[in-house]
Formats: C-alpha cells, sequence, structure tokens
C-alpha cells in the first residue's frame, strides 16, 4: 500500500474537535493526507486540542471548495455509507474495501476516501460520485459512529494492509494505460447526457434514474483513459450525425465536452 496516494476527505464538518481527532486517527494509522471540503470552522483551537501529537497534519490539510476540487485528480473514490440507497451501489466492509484500495494505490492510482456530514452523511449525489460504497456493519442496536471513529476503522484496515503487506495480486497488475480521473469521468457524464438528450433517449424533463445507474455501471467497471477516448469518441461521432440530420430531439445543449 502507498499512503501517499490516499486522501482522507471530510465533507462540510461541522465539529471543528472532529477534525482533529480525525487527524490523530490518521497519524496513528500511518496516513498524513487530509483534504476538508467546505468545513464549517477551520482553523480552529479546538481541531488543535483534539489533534494531540497530529496537527502537522492540519497544518498540511487541503481545504478546499466543494468536492470536484477535491476528488478531481481521483482514479478510485469511495463513499461511506451509513443505510441503504434507492438504486444499489457495490458496496463492501472496510477490510474488503481498504483491500480494493491499497491494491489501487500499489497500482499507482490516486485513492479518495470520503466521509459525510456529522448529521447526515453524504448526499446522494456526493455517492453517486464514488467507484464503490463502504459501509461499516456497526450493531443493529446503536448504529451511530462518531465521525472520528469511523475514520479510525478505516484506516485500522488499510494499516492492516501495510502491515501484512498482503496485496491482492489481480488488483495490483501492470494496466497499460492509467485509469481515468474523476474530473474526465465528470466530462463524459456531461457529454452523455447531452448526447442522450440529443437523440431522444432521455428527456431532460423526465430524466428518472437514467443517469445515477449509468454512473453506477462506469463507476462499476472503472474506464481508463484510453476506454474514456474511446466512448467519447463515440459520443461526438453521434453528435454530429444528429447535426446532419436536423439537430437534437430536446434541444439539448452538449457542455462540459473538452477533452
Amino acid at each position: 500500500m502507498r499512503p501517499e496516494l490516499i486522501d482522507i476527505v471530510l465533507v462540510n464538518t461541522s465539529h471543528p474537535g472532529n477534525i482533529g481527532a480525525v487527524a490523530r486517527a490518521m497519524k496513528n494509522m500511518g496516513l498524513s493526507r487530509l483534504t476538508l471540503v467546505a468545513p464549517r470552522q477551520f482553523p480552529d483551537d479546538m481541531a488543535t486540542s483534539r489533534a494531540t501529537h497530529a496537527v502537522d497534519l492540519l497544518q498540511a490539510a487541503r481545504v478546499v471548495p466543494d468536492l470536484d476540487s477535491a476528488i478531481g485528480d481521483a482514479q478510485f473514490v469511495v463513499g461511506t455509507s451509513a443505510r441503504g440507497r434507492r438504486i444499489p451501489w457495490p458496496v463492501q466492509d472496510p477490510r474488503r474495501c481498504a483491500a480494493r484500495m491499497g491494491a489501487a494505490s500499489d497500482a499507482g492510482q490516486r485513492v479518495a476516501v470520503l466521509f459525510g456530514r456529522e448529521d447526515r452523511g453524504l448526499t446522494n449525489d456526493e455517492l453517486n460520485r464514488c467507484n464503490l460504497h463502504l459501509h461499516i456493519p456497526s450493531d443493529e442496536a446503536y448504529t451511530s459512529l462518531n465521525l472520528a471513529m469511523a475514520v479510525q476503522i478505516v484506516c485500522y484496515e488499510l494499516r492492516m494492509l501495510a502491515v501484512a503487506d498482503a496485496l491482492p495480486a489481480a488488483e495490483t497488475a501492470e494496466w497499460d494505460t492509467p485509469f481515468s480521473t474523476q474530473a474526465n469521468m465528470e466530462r463524459f457524464y456531461a457529454h452523455l447526457e447531452a448526447t442522450l438528450g440529443a437523440i431522444g433517449f432521455l428527456n431532460p424533463a423526465a430524466p428518472r434514474q437514467l443517469m445515477p445507474r449509468l454512473r453506477r455501471l462506469f463507476g462499476r467497471v472503472r474506464l481508463d483513459e484510453m476506454e474514456l477516448n474511446i466512448l467519447r469518441g463515440i459520443l461526438t461521432a453521434t453528435d454530429e450525425q444528429v447535426e446532419r440530420a436536423g439537430g437534437p430531439v430536446f434541444g439539448t445543449q452538449r457542455t462540459g465536452s473538452e477533452p
């Protein structure tokens, strides 16, 4: 496992003490890359106090305004979720998920692990951005976990990988092309949605669950850059045929389609 390629990402954390406690949990387990998405209060003395000997992680933490800025360069994104979703998503427990994350980092891929707000976790839209969901199987009698506790559990499983050096061979095999970044995937999804509208397959006024399901499909597969370029080429060729035929069915304008 390569911890320098694994980012712990906290989304809209409300209590600065939790940020400090997370930094301490990370440092205990040998992780150092902390990203904060629009924290309510940071920097803060409470965060510093709770971090104890991990103040250096707070000082080096990356603070960004939105999720796009946090995971744009990530190639494998994991979102923590405490509940089931309307559209089922690939979900694993911390141990199995850590094996996937450790193996991805060993193959040189940037990994981001998302932890949501203390009171309501990650939104459906944020979870739709993830390749995989991680669920901590706490007891049904009391399922609530403190943010730092949840981070500690995940970091512990990653630490056990590092100590045991137990990386699955199938995930660490060399790949001929780098996996696509999250930013490039978002441009692809914007292009795909526009093209599906142009050919009449998706009605922008009544999209239902088509795009979340397509996100789940491509997130599960994990496209590399060459595969993504092939799909973008197919979409571009389709766009050209639509223009020759007289324009889009629903009048959709293509957005976010730059390479």
